[in-house]
């Protein structure tokens, strides 16, 4: 598993950990597209002695890459856009073209499908999600770099302490490396001020108020676009988008915000828009990006929740986010998708304890419920593609979520499993977990359902 030394701490910037950016993968697309741009801002003034750009993607990056448009990410990046603010119909369909033969200019280096290699075996990396740039002038490479996609889009370069782009990841040094020492830090004080500290210490206060605030805005947009948008999903299963057609049943009904079916269609939304490569927050991953926007979303319409409310929300959520990230993982590729769903629904799960009155203690327990409850689940998207069974599932993490919290809310916050023992079997049964099961597509419905 991929993490920091202990003695930095584990808080991640809510700003980092929920970043704005596109579908379908954060660890398939956008830590790719982030990885290119890093490559091509470091060759940019060798650009000219190239005559050719190559990359290998090895382990996960290879099984699934193609469903989840890896290449395509890849392309973008090498010409260097970045997956916050790139538009996302000027990233998909690059890949299509090379197929069928054409040869595109990138960097200004001309690109064809053979520069693109595939090396599902490949596992020589300290990550199954690693990719290899090159450059070259005829076969010799001038310049070379390699990376880890670890997660969340987060992204490593092999040999480098961090990255010096967007999506490196920035651990406070000196905060809590465990739920244990974040309560204990915590004292008189919730887990959201604690968090908020530390996004003020590194943004300062109108940034942290500001990137939170657009952060949300970006859930928002993205619910209400799921909402409002039917047709089929990308990549050949045929797999129809339901939750416009759901919401309108809910509304010929009467009074659809204030059903329990609202919280799954929300969730549906995300994960739609999700599939067909839009604009969505990982939170902590696109994989998992509808289970906390559906939550939240749903506590908003039924609460009435203020926007001091959704930071704190958000910011709870990070702080247990951050401590999943450094103890265990939010990869499926590395650890199944027990770290993306049950991840999102421990985040979800606590940051709604937490805008319903919860205390720090309760506020553990629904998320190690949460959390609990989704070991061992593993990550087998049928085609490479994540529609099936993502979209579903991120539906039932969402209900799950309001079940632990309302269960942590009846109880007084003890509870014999603590959070962090969780975490702990969480990384146990990762590591355990055969590579069949974890986003390769070689185990599970990705070989019992036929595609048709």
């Amino acid at each position: 598993m991929v993490s920091t030394d202990s003695s930095s701490g584990a808080y991640v910037s809510a700003l980092e950990l929920f970043s704005i950016g596109i579908g379908p993968s954060s660890s398939h697309t956008v830590g790719p597209m982030r990885a290119a741009r890093d490559f091509r801002h470091r060759i940019e003034g060798r650009l000219p002695e190239l005559d050719r750009l190559r990359v290998v993607l090895h382990g996960s990056l290879a099984a699934t890459g193609r469903g989840h448009g890896t290449p395509d990410a890849v392309i973008a990046g090498l010409r260097g856009y970045g997956p916050s603010s790139v538009d996302p119909e000027a990233v998909h369909g690059e890949w299509a073209r090379l197929e069928d033969g054409q040869i595109l200019s990138v960097a200004g280096v001309e690109f064809t499908r053979d520069d693109i290699a595939f090396e599902p075996r490949s596992r020589g990396f300290a990550h199954p999600n690693a990719l290899t740039f090159s450059g070259l002038r005829g076969e010799e490479e001038l310049v070379g770099e390699s990376y880890l996609s670890i997660g969340g889009g987060f992204i490593t370069r092999v040999g480098a302490a961090d990255v010096e782009s967007s999506g490196s990841m920035t651990v406070v040094p000196g905060s809590f490396a465990h739920i244990a020492e974040l309560l204990e830090i915590a004292g008189e004080r919730s887990i959201a001020e604690v968090a908020w500290a530390y996004e003020l210490a590194m943004h300062g206060h109108l940034r942290a108020e500001a990137g939170l605030d657009a952060i949300w805005e970006a859930m928002t947009r993205c619910v209400k676009r799921g909402l409002a948008t039917d047709g089929i999903l990308p990549g050949g299963l045929g797999v129809p988008r339901r939750a416009k057609a759901a919401w309108a049943e809910l509304t010929r009904r009467g009074n659809a915000a204030a059903s329990t079916e609202a919280i799954l269609i929300y969730a549906m939304a995300v994960n739609e828009e999700n599939a067909a490569g839009g604009r969505v927050v990982t939170a902590p991953t696109n994989g998992a990006a509808g289970v906390l926007p559906a939550v939240l979303y749903d506590a908003v319409a039924a609460d009435g929740l203020s926007s001091a409310d959704v930071r704190t929300f958000l910011l709870t959520a990070t702080a247990i986010g951050s401590t999943i990230v450094k103890n265990a993982s939010i990869s499926g590729a590395e650890a199944g998708c027990q770290a993306e769903v049950g991840s999102a629904c421990a985040m979800a799960a606590a940051g709604l304890t937490a805008v319903r009155g919860g205390t720090n203690e309760q506020i553990e327990n629904a998320a190690e419920i949460a959390l609990e409850h989704h070991l061992g689940l593993t990550c087998d998207p049928v085609g490479g593609l994540v529609q099936v069974p993502c979209i579903e599932r991120n539906a039932v993490a969402a209900s799950t979520a309001v079940t632990a919290s309302r269960l942590a809310l009846l109880g007084d916050g003890s509870h014999l499993v603590r959070l962090d023992t969780a975490i702990e079997t969480m990384r146990q049964t990762g590591a355990d977990m055969s590579s069949r099961y974890k986003e390769t597509s070689l185990g599970g419905l990705a070989v019992n359902v036929v595609e048709c």
